[in-house]
């Protein structure tokens, strides 16, 4: 499972670890901190029966850090999107946590949802195993019995896994720390698809254009902004919708 990192981008990572160093500390001073999106943390869309649900679960960017509310966030306008291409009524509800990894939310997260089972599991998180350095096999690892223990929770749920973001192309983050955790970014999507696929779920890509529009990312220029988070949910729709995914009740 773990592919590992070219010889020259190791080369590259250790020759610029200290200037990366200073730089990541730097960038942690100057950024704000934003908080969660504030609201409701569940909702249902007006629609036709039977209802469409699904479940979000990550780190921060399920928790809506840079939008005001969560309708106006990831799950809001992934509900919207699903609702318009479904012709149904969508239900969702969201359990995100700043600082995520994988591995917490398997252990602080899962254990904390409840309600009618869902059609869809929507997973996001990766960022915070990249900022603590998790080596490529226990990314992996983590990434595998999280997406195990979902579905062994909700068997009949379909389960997406969204993409790395693209880090390398972040506005708040510095040369050359941008081009380092960038290429750790990459690897680590790349175990996510393989990971995805060897255990029935799907790897949602992030489309990298998104990093070009300034005002898709929040002030802190790392978490979207509402309109961030739009574009994004219109994407995962693009994808999900053409689904063969029955209701699980």
């Amino acid at each position: 499972m773990k592919r590992p990192i070219s010889f020259p981008h190791q080369l590259l990572r250790l020759l610029l670890a200290p200037v990366v160093l200073v730089q990541a500390r730097r960038t942690a001073r100057r950024s704000p901190r934003l908080d969660p999106a504030s609201g409701a943390e569940h909702g249902v869309t007006a629609g036709t029966e039977p209802t469409f649900r699904f479940v979000l679960i990550g780190d921060s960017t399920a928790a809506g850090v840079g939008a005001p509310v969560h309708a106006e966030a990831l799950p809001g306008f992934l509900a919207e999107a699903l609702q318009g291409q479904l012709q149904r009524s969508v239900a969702w509800s969201v359990t995100g946590k700043r600082g995520a990894t994988a591995r917490r939310v398997v252990t602080d997260l899962v254990p904390a949802l409840n309600g009618t089972d869902p059609d869809l599991v929507v997973i996001t998180v990766g960022i915070n195993d990249l900022i603590r350095r998790r080596s490529l096999e226990q990314w992996g690892a983590d990434l595998t019995d999280l997406i195990s223990t979902l579905r062994a929770r909700y068997g009949n749920a379909e389960v997406i896994v969204a993409g790395m973001p693209p880090v390398h192309r972040f506005p708040a983050i510095p040369q050359p720390m941008r081009l380092v955790i960038g290429a750790q970014a990459r690897a680590m999507d790349r175990i996510m698809r393989e990971v995805a696929h060897a255990n029935g779920a799907v790897h949602a890509p992030m489309d990298e254009a998104m990093a070009s529009d300034r005002e898709l990312f929040a002030s802190d220029g790392i978490h979207p902004s509402s309109d961030g988070y739009r574009v994004w949910a219109n994407d995962l729709a693009g994808l999900i919708s053409p689904l063969t995914v029955q209701p699980a009740h």
